[in-house]
């Protein structure tokens, strides 16, 4: 997955009950766009991200 920074990082829950958490991508840090991301969550905390494979990057 390559981003840029702004656009949304989608976390789909991984188990029953689970929601779906989001943030926006606010510094790459890896190689054309790879991880590890910089990301701000909703509830304004800020930290790195490896996504796994139920992230998706959406493009702003």
């Amino acid at each position: 997955m390559n981003a840029t920074a702004g656009d949304r990082l989608l976390v789909h829950g991984y188990a029953v009950g689970k929601r779906d958490r989001s943030g926006v991508i606010a510094e790459m840090r890896g190689p054309c766009g790879g991880p590890p991301r910089t990301v701000r969550s909703g509830d304004g905390r800020t930290g790195p991200v490896f996504a796994g494979p139920d992230a998706v990057d959406v493009r702003q």
